[in-house]
C-alpha cells in the first residue's frame, strides 16, 4: 500500500504543478491582438473560374516547360 499512496502523491503532485503553471500563464501573460488583413481576388468573390477575355482574341498558350528551339 505505501507504494500506492506515493504513486497517487506524485500524480497529485505533478497535476498541481501543471494546473499552477496554467494559473501563471492565465495570470500574467496578455496576449498582443493584431489585425489581419488578406486580399481576396474580386473573380472569387464573384463565383468566376476564370477571368473573362474580350471576343476574339486568342487564348495564350501557357506551358510549364519552355518550348524547344530549332537548331538545338
Amino acid at each position: 500500500m505505501p507504494t500506492l499512496f506515493r504513486l497517487l502523491i506524485t500524480i497529485l503532485f505533478l497535476a498541481g504543478l501543471v494546473y499552477a503553471g496554467m494559473f501563471a500563464l492565465v495570470s500574467f501573460v496578455e496576449p498582443n491582438p493584431k489585425d489581419v488583413v488578406r486580399n481576396i481576388p474580386t473573380r472569387e468573390l464573384l463565383g468566376e473560374t476564370a477571368p473573362t477575355r474580350p471576343v476574339g482574341m486568342p487564348t495564350p498558350n501557357v506551358t510549364s516547360t519552355p518550348a524547344a528551339t530549332p537548331g538545338q
